[in-house]
């Protein structure tokens, strides 16, 4: 896909991945709307394209709110003339208990903000998407989308839910206009434990051994599958031997990732 000249909605804009994504595409001639939950991280964003309104617009929204989702869809191409792609990148973890441990309550918010978040947007922007002469849709999934990590079940199970969901949209659209991408980021240095309002976990003095990804760096391999058109992109070089060892031996993978997280977290 060509970026150039083409507007996209981003959410989670106010920071992170996000935040870069918007950045990078502005600088490569799209306009971006950007949506989050909070006003000022979204104008930390457009102080950070400049601050042209011809370029950047930020809409608070609560991606999990269906009515409010809908209502957004309908007003989104009058902002700069139409909706060419739209990245689904906002997410939240959960707090790092086992499912026995994790309130009911927890597991509704991670999957309506990760998964229905997802669907609602999808649902609400793809009839313009399939007007347009070309276009696009990436779900930003995760390495949890594939490989399960303790203390992290739930998210890890919305995020394979927008996996296979992004994977059946790309079977679904292939004689279309709208091309589709799935995205598995693994470590990614972004406030996503501030941003998912849950205390960060204690860590071992060996935590400095697994190096986060910038997160400028991860929309920029982003921004290049989407010029590609890239069914399948993973970011991190975790992501990539995490990958081919759950493909080569699945239950070595679960407890390779098992002791990783028990050298990383304190007891």
């Amino acid at each position: 896909m060509q970026i150039g000249n083409k507007v996209f909605v981003v959410t989670g804009a106010g920071s992170g991945i996000g935040q870069q994504l918007t950045v990078l595409l502005i600088q490569r001639g799209a306009r971006v709307i950007g949506l989050d939950l909070k006003e000022a991280a979204l104008a930390q964003t457009r102080a950070l394209t400049g601050g042209d309104d011809t370029r950047f617009r930020g809409v608070v929204l609560d991606i999990a709110d269906l009515e409010r989702v809908q209502a957004f869809a309908a007003e989104a191409p009058a902002i700069f003339g139409a909706v060419d792609g739209l990245i689904n990148n906002a997410g939240i973890i959960q707090p790092f208990l086992t499912v026995n441990e994790l309130p009911l309550e927890t597991i509704h918010r991670v999957m309506n903000v990760n998964f229905y978040g997802v669907v609602y947007l999808t649902k609400a922007l793809l009839p313009h998407l399939l007007e347009r002469p070309e276009a696009h849709i990436v779900n930003v999934s995760s390495m949890g989308g594939f490989l399960p990590v303790p203390g992290q079940s739930v998210y890890g199970a919305s995020k394979a839910a927008v996996k296979l969901l992004t994977e059946g949209l790309y079977a679904e659209l292939l004689h279309t206009c709208v091309r589709v991408t799935i995205v598995m980021p693994g470590a990614v240095a972004t406030n996503i434990v501030e941003n998912s309002a849950i205390e960060a976990p204690p860590t071992s003095g060996d935590s400095s051994r697994f190096k986060a990804l910038p997160a400028e760096r991860a929309a920029a391999i982003i921004v290049r599958a989407i010029e590609r058109n890239a069914f399948r992109v993973l970011v991190g070089s975790d992501a990539s031997f995490m990958d081919r060892l759950y493909r080569l031996a699945p239950r070595y993978a679960v407890h390779f990732i098992t002791r990783r997280m028990q050298s990383l977290l304190k007891k």
